[in-house]
């Protein structure tokens, strides 16, 4: 998938997908907006987003998003490593690079053209190499990152009709 070449060491890998009722040119711009502080992350947003509701429209002022340019993501910020409208948009923590890195995470996306509309594909990599950093990774990570991206897709879902 777009963007496993950022994270290739990856301990956790979770790929999650949903079918929406709109073409990618329409899924796209509430992918370009995401982040804390901008359009949010349409997920639980007492947890991910301190309570600021997620946009409930499209925002033009959010809609500038280019390669390299920084994704406010809470106390971390992401950079986007592929911005590829309508059809690919790849975040990783920090600046992306992954040498002498102790934490790696990348969030991508793809948009297929579906029957229905757009088959919105989603890939969490991740790597942390701290002491017990598979544990971090498996017992809290993992699990917290399927049950916020459930919410995530299921959001865009309602908002995108």
């Amino acid at each position: 998938m777009t963007g496993d070449d950022i994270c290739p060491s990856a301990r956790l890998i979770a790929t999650r997908a949903i079918t929406l009722d709109a073409p990618p040119s329409d899924v796209f711009p509430w992918l370009r907006q995401m982040g804390f502080g901008r359009g949010g992350w349409y997920s639980y947003d007492f947890v991910d987003n301190l309570g600021r509701r997620s946009a409930r429209s499209i925002n033009p002022k959010w809609q500038t998003l280019s390669n390299g340019d920084k994704v406010p993501g809470g106390p971390a910020s992401f950079t986007a490593m592929v911005v590829d409208s309508p059809r690919a948009l790849v975040l990783a923590l920090g600046d992306g690079s992954t040498r002498a890195r102790k934490v790696v995470f990348t969030l991508a996306y793809e948009l297929h053209d579906d029957s229905r509309g757009t088959r919105l594909v989603s890939r969490v990599r991740a790597r942390i190499d701290v002491p017990a950093g598979h544990i971090i990774e498996r017992l809290f990570l993992g699990p917290g990152d399927g049950i916020m991206l459930r919410r995530q897709l299921l959001n865009l879902a309602q908002r995108i009709k």
